[in-house]
């Protein structure tokens, strides 16, 4: 018998890690490519910092069909760094039984998060993947449950994302919602919970899978998605972005960066970006980019409820989330859609302790019946629940209407906000003046010789008597008023005074909010 040297041994090694390494295969592999898309360990090496990403379990093998004998089980599991910060993550590589997901795959990724806990370290997951393995029944519905449950311990104590990168179906698309954030790739993923076929047999409806669950319709109609890359590439550099605004757990400020954007920059534009008719829009887009760290803003949710903004940015260096209104669509009006990325967004904020700049221009919600008969209230409601429960600092500015319930909820004083401010066209009232006079002067108009000229003239004599922010500022509803061009000065400023800022709360379960 011939006797196993070292050197032997080392090469089977390295031929294992080979085949390791080789996935599903060069066909499979290459159907991958064909499609535009990376494989599991290609987004691997793009997305974490050169050499960093140590793999866990690479050896493993389903308890099922082995006659094909393939490592891994469909998942690549690991940790490693991104900008020389820890990070675990999981990469469901599609090459491998379709990135299917069976016991083994579960237990592995299951491993990961535990110990994601356990290091308070991010997680991030890449999902490619055809769903439950079948042929495992239970095993695979079992699996699911034990990640559902992880991800949701892990929920608020670090930051998760999750990166779509291909199919995402049935049971398998509750994780990924439950985690901090969505990114997809166009035209590559999906994510739906019954897919085309099934929706035809039940319902008869014929719709094909981009349609109904692409990153278009997440992204515009649904609000699932946060972000979207035009490739695989382009995502995962998203995602590293999006990384650099978050701290790695929840006990723990977000990193602070070097910035050449002088902190006492005045921005005179400003001056002129509110029109003198309080009906003419105006791009709070353009605001936000004068005022933030050149080039820091990195806008969310763009195409869903595009009448508010949610994204983050850097005041000198240092990561803010913003929540604003777009007058220019709907005239930055409150609904149903808009409460709900305003809410969430402003809690996951305070999770990870990032400070929220509200830039307020809002004449209220919306009316209807559609509006009120699907529950406008409750979801408004979540909003001041955001905002009230909060901890973290808080800046508001209003720049121009701030009505009624809008005002309240957006970061008003009274709302626990620390330090708020108001330019000159700022506009703080219960409703706006045409409401407003048709109410406490209807029969003078009625009366009148012409009551629309009557109407107009008490408008603008309401708006001149009651619509100006120093009526808020005598009663000290408003810490001050300042130019719109020394904002960002400012907010820098405020930001300095309330950055140690500490809250601690009664203890309890949690509160019940309206969801």
């Amino acid at each position: 018998m011939e006797k196993i040297t070292p050197n032997d041994e080392i090469e089977e090694l390295r031929r294992q890690k080979e085949n390791v390494l080789a996935g599903g295969g060069a066909e499979r592999i290459a159907r991958q490519h064909a499609q535009g898309k990376l494989t599991a360990r290609e987004r691997i090496e793009r997305l974490m910092d050169e050499g960093s990403f140590q793999e866990l379990e690479p050896f493993t093998l389903t308890r099922f069909d082995q006659k094909e004998k393939i490592y891994g089980d469909g998942v690549i599991t690991g940790f490693g760094s991104i900008d020389g910060r820890l990070v675990y993550l999981y990469a469901q590589d599609f090459t491998v039984y379709g990135g299917t997901m069976s016991e083994m795959q579960s237990r592995k990724i299951c491993r990961l998060m535990d110990m994601a806990l356990e290091n308070k370290a991010p997680v991030i997951h890449l999902i490619d993947s055809g769903g439950a393995r079948i042929q495992e029944g239970i095993v695979s519905l079992a699996g699911y449950a034990g990640i559902f449950l992880r991800t949701t311990r892990l929920s608020g104590l670090v930051p998760q994302i999750s990166l779509i990168m291909g199919p995402c179906a049935g049971g398998a698309a509750y994780s990924p919602a439950a985690t901090d954030f969505i990114i997809m790739t166009e035209g590559k993923s999906f994510m739906f919970l019954t897919g085309p076929d099934v929706v035809e047999s039940v319902t008869g409806e014929r719709i094909d899978a981009d349609t109904l669950g692409g990153s278009r319709t997440h992204l515009t109609t649904s609000g699932i998605a946060h972000l979207a890359g035009k490739s695989d590439e382009e995502a995962l550099t998203l995602c590293r972005q999006l990384f650099s605004y978050f701290p790695n757990h929840a006990l723990e400020k977000a990193p602070v960066l070097r910035t050449d954007d002088p902190a006492d920059r005045i921005e005179p534009a400003l001056n002129q970006i509110v029109p003198d008719d309080p009906s003419e829009p105006y791009n709070m887009h353009q605001v936000i980019e004068l005022i933030a760290d050149r080039g820091s803003f990195m806008e969310l949710q763009a195409e869903f409820a595009p009448n508010c903004i949610i994204g983050f940015a850097r005041f000198d260096g240092r990561g803010v989330g913003i929540v604003a209104q777009e007058p220019s669509v709907m005239a930055g009006v409150m609904d149903i859609n808009s409460s709900d990325k305003i809410s969430r967004f402003v809690r996951t904020c305070d999770c990870y302790n990032i400070p929220i700049i509200t830039l307020v221009d809002c004449p209220g919600f919306l009316p209807g019946v559609y509006q009120e008969h699907h529950g406008v209230i409750r979801h408004g409601a979540k909003v001041l629940y955001a905002y009230a429960e909060s901890t973290i600092p808080k800046v508001t500015v209003i720049t121009r209407k701030a009505y009624g319930g809008a005002y309240i909820v957006l970061g008003s004083k009274m709302m626990g906000t620390d330090i708020t401010f108001a330019w000159p066209s700022a506009e703080i009232a219960v409703m706006g003046p045409e409401g407003a006079t048709k109410i406490l002067y209807r029969k003078q108009i009625e009366s009148a010789e012409d009551p629309a000229a009557e109407h107009a003239k008490l408008v603008e004599e309401y708006r001149k008597k009651f619509l100006n922010p120093y009526i808020s500022a005598e009663s000290g509803y408003i810490d001050d008023i300042i130019e719109p061009q020394e904002t960002r000065v400012k907010i820098i400023k405020a930001l300095t005074g309330i950055r140690f800022k500490k809250i601690e709360r009664d203890v309890k379960k949690h509160g019940n909010m309206p969801v």
